[in-house]
């Protein structure tokens, strides 16, 4: 099957997709990345792993600072693909360039549309209780991942999934999703379907503030956030005004004190919630080191309060 394709991504999760293409026979003709940017201590130039893959693949890497300029755009234009394929690239791509392709600018996107556009779709699944999520492969519209669906691919959310887990296995459904797609794609056969904005929900990009605990909550929903939020941006909760980390913890229902008291019982460390408890796995004081929650109470003369 000859097709002229042109790959756009940045994150891990898209590797394996741009791999696919690969193994499938359609050899992208260049990929476009996000620019090598300081990472680690030292702050050396460091270049999204993706663009290791195609280069390991012989496959040219295009690192525009903004798909928006006019230099980018020609670029672009000359290399005349007939599809351009974009997942976890970076950058909302203008008009004029979703334009370029003869046949269509397609998305992967890692939720089930019309829930959960936005950047923070896999946290969200597993944060609202979802009971499965998967990848949409979509016409690519300016307007945040409202184009017209052309083909989902579910997954169900197991009960002890965090954001990693499903991150990792989204990578391999977002590329099984592509390989059913792309065929008809290219033979012109492949259906699009509307979105119904109206069911359309948002999931916003997140930073470390948005993890903090609010010991409030119910637990079930407080034990979803933190394993919809493992490994980023994690979830912490304070006591002396110094941060603890949250890793994955377990629910628990009955009578509790005052939200975020801690408590030892029945050899758990538990924190009262809203309604409910929460039991403790590992925790992470700051500049100490990630530890199990009995060791850490273990330490301590007065157990505390998290605020």
């Amino acid at each position: 099957m000859d097709a002229r394709i042109v790959f756009f991504g940045s994150g891990e999760i898209a590797i394996p997709a741009f791999r696919r293409l690969i193994a499938d026979g359609l050899v992208p003709l260049a990929l476009v990345t996000q620019p090598d940017k300081p990472a680690g201590r030292h702050r050396e130039l460091t270049p999204p792993p993706i663009k290791l893959a195609a280069l390991e693949a012989g496959i040219p890497v295009l690192q525009p600072e903004s798909v928006r300029d006019e230099a980018s755009l020609a670029e672009l234009r000359e290399l005349a693909p007939d599809v351009i394929v974009v997942m976890a690239y970076g950058q909302i791509l203008p008009k004029a360039l979703i334009a370029i392709p003869r046949i269509a600018c397609i998305n992967l996107h890692a939720s089930l549309l019309p829930r959960h556009r936005g950047a923070s779709c896999l946290q969200a699944a597993i944060d609202e209780g979802d009971a499965e999520t998967g990848v949409t492969v979509m016409h690519v519209v300016p307007k945040l991942d409202a184009g017209d669906i052309i083909h989902p691919l579910a997954t169900p959310i197991g009960p002890e999934e965090t954001g990693g887990s499903l991150h990792d296995r989204m990578a391999d459904i977002a590329a099984e999703a592509l390989a059913q797609a792309m065929p008809g794609i290219l033979a012109g056969t492949a259906t699009r379907t509307p979105q119904d904005g109206g069911r359309a929900t948002y999931a916003p990009k997140l930073d470390r503030e948005h993890g903090r605990i609010d010991w409030t909550w119910d637990a079930e929903r407080l034990a979803r956030r933190i394993r919809a939020y493992e490994p980023w941006p994690g979830t912490w909760t304070t006591f002396d005004n110094k941060r603890v980390k949250i890793f994955p913890a377990r629910a628990g229902q009955g009578s509790t004190g005052e939200p975020g008291t801690v408590m030892v019982e029945e050899g758990e460390v538990r924190v009262s919630c809203g309604s409910g408890y929460l039991v403790l796995g590992d925790i992470q004081p700051d500049g100490s080191r990630r530890m199990p929650a009995e060791a850490w109470a273990k330490g301590l003369r007065t157990l505390p309060r998290f605020v």
